[in-house]
């Protein structure tokens, strides 16, 4: 498939996309700003969408990206429009939604910091430490902005960015009261083959060591047919986590189109992991 095909095919899954920003309309586009942070030069590119007219007042949600294994593809990353099916699910609610893009993609400054080092011994641990040193950055920074919900936030994470919101847990900031890990991990999908992932035994003990220091709820959902984290690695990563002494609540839902590790930013996507969502954050 030629490179730019499968990027297309690609960026969906990890939760961004390619749109670029003079093809969206305002309402779309939503506002977009530069959020600080010491660590990164200019900030975090963000975009953010306000809550929809008539909608109860509600929260701030953080909504994080994944990481397409081919670093050509991330310069081109965008945050999602304010108008896909995931986000409209949350402004939906009322909630205030961030989408910030991390080191290394789209208009974000900074070198690309999440690698895991090699596949024969990745360093799962490092890798979600330093996607979660982005999102709490980003966290920070919107709860300094004026209009922003008061309290902790909700961190919503797909793939990768589900796997840093794993990571953020494990540190138990103040600043965050729920994780949602949609097909959360690293890894996946190694020369392009369909569960074929860099040492799981790797991923299940950084999720075990993970869930030593992680006391806030999180929910987990991940679809039977993830060609990243298949069925059975999900469930070993969440009971590691458990065991661990980690609140988990692991959802596995049955397959979704064509690839289920698209769920959460597949179209009808929100009618199989909205109820369960909604019902968490409670």
């Amino acid at each position: 498939m030629h490179r730019l095909a499968a990027a297309a095919l690609l960026l969906p899954l990890l939760g961004a996309c390619a749109i670029a920003e003079s093809d969206l309309s305002a309402e779309q586009a939503g506002e977009t700003v530069m959020l600080p942070a010491e660590h990164v030069p200019g900030g975090l590119y963000t975009r953010l969408c306000a809550p929809q007219p008539g909608s109860p007042p509600g929260r701030l949600v953080l909504i994080n990206h994944g990481s397409p294994g081919d670093p050509a593809i991330r310069p081109a990353m965008r945050p999602a429009s304010c108008q896909s099916e995931a986000v409209r699910w949350f402004t939906a609610r009322g909630h205030l939604v961030a989408l910030p893009m991390r080191r290394g993609y789209g208009r974000t400054g900074g070198a690309w910091a999440e690698g895991y080092g090699s596949c024969a011994s990745p360093d799962y641990l490092r890798a979600g430490r330093e996607t979660a040193r982005d999102i709490l950055a980003a966290t920070r920074a919107m709860q300094a902005r004026p209009g922003t919900p008061a309290g902790p936030a909700i961190i919503v994470g797909q793939s990768a960015g589900g796997w840093g919101a794993l990571a953020l847990a494990a540190g138990d900031p103040p600043e965050v009261s729920r994780i949602v890990n949609m097909a959360g991990g690293r890894g996946g999908r190694q020369n392009d083959q369909p569960n074929n992932v860099c040492r799981p035994d790797n991923l299940v003990r950084a999720a075990s060591s993970f869930g030593l220091t992680a006391r806030m709820p999180t929910l987990w959902i991940y679809a039977a047919n993830d060609s990243f984290f298949a069925p059975d690695l999900a469930r070993d990563m969440a009971h590691a986590w458990r065991l661990a002494g980690g609140p988990v609540m692991l959802s596995q839902k049955p397959a979704f189109g064509q690839d289920g590790h698209g769920l959460f930013f597949g179209r009808g996507g929100s009618a199989i992991w909205g109820p369960e969502v909604e019902a968490f954050l409670r």
